[in-house]
């Protein structure tokens, strides 16, 4: 099994898992005023390291819910067992598993799975990205009144202040605003020409890793800014590769 089938197999085995217990009634680790963490984001990343290291046993993981394996390894598994774990609890069905890996700093493979409506985007670098096998591009559109935006506002206060403002400057210019909770979904929808941008103050690696390069490979561009004193983590401007920035920002 090559690396991209393996990640496609423990996309589709997590999604299967979280559509099954979707609607039940989710069980809360931990909660705090803007996020929330569940008992089954845990069981996703669980199943979805046995796959990953039990086929790659030298191999390291990187997810939201902890890391495991290999700590000296360059291939890196970055796992997000459930992008959009808020919309999952309050049974909003827009929320996907993200999985990539980073081989020498670089990321080589992506997979998004959206479990409620049956669709898998997958990504090798080099080669096209695919939306359940077919190649898919993100939209020609060039004028940021014909375009929708997608907005992220983050978690902590500085954030959310730097997000709402965004917002409020850019939705006076395009033809729509959208804030959805799934980072990684929102860039497979613009690779796919569904949307045009996405920005967000501040995010981190596992939201975003397999959306890169898919969004990359798709046409568009990817501007992330490091946030100081805290690895891995970003402001973060996608876009189709033809809205001006300054548009945007």
């Amino acid at each position: 099994m090559t690396d991209l089938e393996l990640a496609i197999h423990a996309a589709l085995e997590a999604g299967k898992l979280l559509r099954a217990h979707f609607g039940t009634d989710a069980v809360v680790d931990e909660a705090t005023h803007h996020d929330i963490k569940l008992e089954l984001d845990k069981k996703s990343q669980e199943l979805i390291t046995g796959i990953l290291l039990g086929s790659r046993s030298g191999d390291a993981l990187y997810g939201e819910e902890g890391v495991a394996g290999n700590p000296e390894s360059d291939r890196q598994w970055i796992v997000d067992p459930i992008d959009g774990t808020v919309n999952y609890y309050y049974n909003i069905p827009h929320f996907c598993v993200s999985i990539a890996l980073r081989e020498a700093g670089e990321i080589v493979l992506g997979v998004i799975h959206d479990p409620m409506i049956g669709e898998t985007w997958t990504v090798e670098a080099g080669g096209p990205p695919m939306l359940n096998g077919k190649v898919i591009a993100a939209s020609k559109r060039e004028k940021l009144s014909e375009s929708i935006l997608f907005v992220g506002c983050g978690k902590d206060e500085e954030a959310l202040r730097t997000g709402i403002e965004r917002f409020r400057r850019a939705s006076v210019k395009a033809r729509k605003m959208r804030m959805m909770g799934s980072a990684a979904l929102g860039m497979a929808y613009i690779a796919t020409g569904r949307m045009d941008a996405y920005i967000e103050s501040k995010i981190s690696l596992w939201d975003i890793a397999a959306g890169q390069l898919l969004l990359e490979r798709a046409g568009g561009k990817v501007d992330l800014t490091p946030i100081p004193g805290q690895p891995d983590s970003w402001s973060i401007v996608a876009t189709n590769g033809r809205i001006p920035l300054d548009e945007i920002l």
